[in-house]
């Protein structure tokens, strides 16, 4: 691990970025350019203490999964990407899975979405990114660790993921998890993600492994779904769906249409759900 060239990597790669290219309003007045560290351990869910002595030469070599969370929060590009591994001494994820790495323009339409719940994930499920609306809709994904983040995973095996559904609601979505998660085995054999995560939820889930053995076989495409959100109550929201095959990620949007009852409930989520996430003017000082 090559401390001194990770930490310079690392500011500069703060400095060039403005609040408003990752989502973020500019807040108070800022001393220096660039993001504030505390701002960009926000956006890789880490704690700003740690990423501080990253910066500063003296913290411990960051995991994989850590790694790939500052790529995002700096919107490496590709190169930049596996550059941030070779400094940590780790070798850059393969090309040929679904990689964690989410591509720089991805993300820019991601933070463009500040009106509407939209994330980022993989074919397997495993969400990637979001913006503030998807936090204030499904909560925090980002913020948990890694194995909690997949979709498929948290919808068979815990309980809680399934309250935001209509309990009507509950075999279809469990129907699609299973057909998309089979169509996705089938077409990266080689993949051992996509494998072991449907080894772990037929051995785990009753549920699941009867869906698995009817062989059903569809990928994530439009639809309508409810939500039943504690704050604002019923939301029916258009989900769209678009993909890019270079690294077999998803971009997630979930829409209401205008004039509709969910329509002003979406409107009212965006101001009572982000309340929490304005900082305070004492978080806001820069570092």
């Amino acid at each position: 691990m090559n401390r001194a060239e990770l930490a310079d990597f690392l500011r500069r790669g703060r400095a060039r970025l403005e609040p408003s290219d990752v989502g973020l309003a500019p807040g108070a007045r800022r001393r220096t350019p660039g993001l504030r560290r505390e701002e960009v351990a926000q956006l890789a869910g880490m704690s700003v203490d740690y990423y501080t002595r990253l910066e500063q030469s003296r913290g411990p070599r960051p995991s994989r999964q850590m790694l790939s969370a500052m790529a995002r929060a700096l919107r490496l590009t590709a190169a930049e990407h596996d550059h941030l591994f070779h400094l940590a001494g780790e070798e850059p994820p393969r090309r040929e899975t679904a990689s964690a790495h989410v591509r720089p323009g991805l993300l820019l339409i991601l933070d463009r979405l500040y009106d509407t719940p939209a994330q980022l994930v993989n074919d397997c499920g495993e969400v990637l990114a979001q913006n503030a609306m998807a936090k204030a809709l499904v909560g925090d994904v980002m913020s948990r660790p890694r194995r909690e983040r997949n979709l498929v995973r948290r919808f068979f095996l815990d309980p809680t993921a399934r309250s935001l559904f209509l309990d009507d609601d509950h075999a279809p979505h469990a129907r699609s998890h299973v057909a998309n998660l089979r169509a996705v085995t089938a077409a990266r054999p080689d993949d051992p993600e996509p494998a072991a995560l449907v080894a772990e939820l037929r051995a785990s889930s009753e549920e699941f492994a009867r869906l698995w053995d009817e062989h059903e076989v569809s990928l994530r495409n439009r639809a309508t779904k409810r939500f039943q959100h504690p704050l604002v109550g019923l939301l029916e929201l258009d989900c769209e769906v678009m993909l890019s095959h270079e690294h077999h990620h998803l971009l997630i949007v979930h829409t209401a249409r205008p004039g509709t009852e969910s329509y002003e409930r979406l409107q009212l989520l965006r101001v009572v759900g982000l309340q929490d996430m304005v900082p305070s003017e004492s978080e806001a000082e820069t570092p």
